[in-house]
């Protein structure tokens, strides 16, 4: 009897029996005569082989195979013969001599390359004929891993007693910072759906039926533009609420699945906090930013901990020197920032050439002038030297901790301007510098984050993040009033991993008066709060429990566990950067009875 088998399982102990295998034609060579073919399904590669000399029929039905026909073959196992195994392949000890062959299916000639070792189409040849694409053993290998993530994950919070629940797809439009996909309403015309951006009420429901630990592989649908790191329209968060916590149960959560996934399913190392480091947190956990201090020090909330290139306050330095415009801008540090950002020397000698690019990146983020130093063997040298004392030289120097043919560059301005391009340059130095170890993940929360943030255009203030959050000096920060606001913060958190933000949550504001109150400091009526969050806002009448909340970016952790630059690929069905489906030629326009039947009628303005 032939048993299957599939493409990888076969090995030295199988020589001598009678197989069968299945899959498609990976590889076609003649050599004099016989024909060797490697068949491969999604386990792997195998040899077979077709000799007329012990079966001439299926000799010749090979003879007509090509790349990608499906076939199904039938013989026994061999062993290779001497020098001719393939230590590359699993099967590679072996092959298989073909008495009986069967073509199932013939194929085109495929537009790009198939082979598992051959080189990638472009994107978008590989987005239109994606079911092929899924063919290589690099997309095999994501689809395997992310089925693996989504396991593991269930599992480990099921264990931890998280119930798994779904909440509603079809559900009701609500201002969470990003704009909805609307779905019209067959039986209630002029009415809409709106796609979830998150449970964020229904969990919050589930927590006043008394379901205190919930969690979902959700689905999110945004109507934002895609980037490497974010995919079109709908993506994946690992979502959880809890009762009756404080900000550290849910760190303490969050901190041991991730440490737990990490260990069992990459081969990355976690950079954790050491004794000494930061007394807010215990040795071995993540490390802790507030969200003043990560700005302050990298020029951004989602700053990469593998490598320093920290952000150094010498405002005071420069309020001494002889140039006017630097210590103009160093005589008010309330508004202003003069930040200095030291790169290692050794190897990482700048040209001048090196030296003007520099200056045209950072000018791209508004930026008007990127100053620097180099230290040498005699002290620092630059175009600034002319403009200081030896001695305001020296504390340069000693603040930065400068050693010989390090450089450090200098941003000054106004404080978020000068922050934002520095941290930007901070990460340009970094892949410049191959700084970002591949092979090491950095966790890090940003806590303390402000509620309230003002229009530079208006001066209007409107909440900054999620506004269901709890402000930390509770419901009397909401008397406070104009720029007093601005100083408000809550227990909204994020955490970062590797320069990407990967997590976001926060303590909830159960007290529905308090609610209202921070609605109606933006400018927003208590019937506003009633008519767009009517549910939770009638639910709290009726009880409700303290709860905080984290969803962590499925996807995003998964292109960083695999160090993928481009999260499209970790997708099964993914959408282009445009946001389209070239598979599918979606989106497309809808006959007119169709939108006649849900009372709508597209006009479209032209340019």
């Amino acid at each position: 009897m032939h048993r299957s088998h599939n493409c990888s399982e076969l090995t030295a102990k199988n020589i001598g029996e009678e197989v069968t295998l299945s899959g498609w034609v990976s590889n076609r060579r003649d050599h004099g005569g016989i024909i060797f073919i490697d068949l491969r399904d999604r386990y792997g590669l195998t040899q077979v082989v077709f000799d007329p000399e012990d079966d001439k029929a299926s000799h010749e039905t090979a003879d007509s195979f090509r790349s990608e026909y499906v076939i199904k073959a039938s013989w026994k196992v061999r062993p290779r013969p001497e020098g001719q195994a393939n230590p590359k392949m699993h099967t590679g000890e072996i092959e298989v001599i073909i008495s009986k062959v069967e073509l199932i299916s013939k194929a085109k000639t495929p537009p790009f390359e198939l082979d598992w070792h051959g080189d990638q189409a472009n994107e978008e040849i590989r987005l239109k004929y994606r079911y092929l694409d899924i063919r290589t053993k690099r997309i095999q290998d994501f689809i395997k891993f992310r089925s693996e993530m989504t396991t593991y994950t269930r599992n480990w919070f099921t264990k931890r007693d998280f119930l798994d629940v779904q909440t509603p797809i079809l559900a009701n439009s609500s201002p969470e910072g990003a704009r909805d996909f609307l779905v019209p309403s067959r039986l209630n015309p002029g009415t809409f759906y709106a796609l979830p951006q998150a449970p964020q009420q229904f969990k919050q429901l589930l927590m006043v039926g008394g379901i205190d630990k919930y969690f979902q592989i959700a689905p999110c649908f945004r109507d934002e533009d895609p980037r490497a790191d974010r995919h079109a329209g709908d993506f994946y968060q690992v979502d959880c609420e809890m009762s009756f916590v404080e900000q550290e149960d849910v760190f303490s959560v969050v901190e041991d699945y991730l440490l737990d996934i990490t260990k069992d399913l990459s081969s990355q190392e976690v950079l954790t906090q050491t004794a000494g480091k930061d007394t807010m947190r215990d040795e071995g956990r993540f490390f802790t930013l507030t969200h003043h201090e990560a700005i302050e020090k990298y020029g951004s909330d989602k700053p990469d901990l593998r490598y320093g290139l920290e952000l150094v306050d010498v405002a005071d330095i420069f309020a001494k020197s002889s140039n006017e415009i630097f210590s103009g801008i160093a005589s008010d540090t309330t508004t202003n920032r003069i930040k200095a950002l030291k790169v290692p020397g050794g190897d990482n000698v700048f040209s001048k050439t090196q030296m003007k690019g520099f200056e045209s990146y950072v000018r791209k983020f508004g930026a008007g002038w990127l100053g620097y130093f180099q230290m040498k063997e005699d002290g620092l040298k630059g175009p600034l030297n002319k403009f200081f004392e030896e001695s305001d030289l020296q504390e340069i120097v000693e603040r930065t901790g400068l050693v010989e043919w390090d450089v450090i560059f200098f941003g000054a301005g106004e404080r978020d301007l000068v922050c934002n391009y520095m941290g930007r340059f901070r990460v340009y130095l970094a892949e410049l510098l191959e700084l970002q170890d591949p092979t090491k993940i950095s966790f890090c929360w940003i806590t303390n984050f402000p509620i309230f943030e003002k229009d530079e255009v208006t001066g209007k203030i409107d909440f900054e993040h999620n506004p269901f959050s709890m402000p930390q000096g509770g419901p009397s920060d909401f008397d406070k009033t104009g720029d007093d606001l601005l100083d408000v913060i809550w227990y909204q958190y994020d955490l970062a991993c590797n320069g990407y933000e990967i997590l976001s949550g926060a303590i909830r504001n159960h007290d529905i008066d308090s609610l209202v109150k921070a609605f109606e400091t933006v400018g927003r009526s208590a019937d506003e709060v009633k008519e767009k969050f009517g549910a939770v806002y009638e639910a709290f009448q009726y009880g409700v429990p303290p709860h905080g909340w984290f969803a962590i970016g499925f996807d995003r952790l998964m292109m960083i566990y695999l160090n993928e630059d481009n999260i499209r690929d970790i997708y099964a069905f993914p959408k282009s950067g445009k946001a389209q489906d070239a598979m599918m030629n979606s989106p497309i326009a809808v006959d007119d009875d169709m939108l006649e039947e849900l009372s709508l009628k597209v006009e479209i303005e032209e340019d």
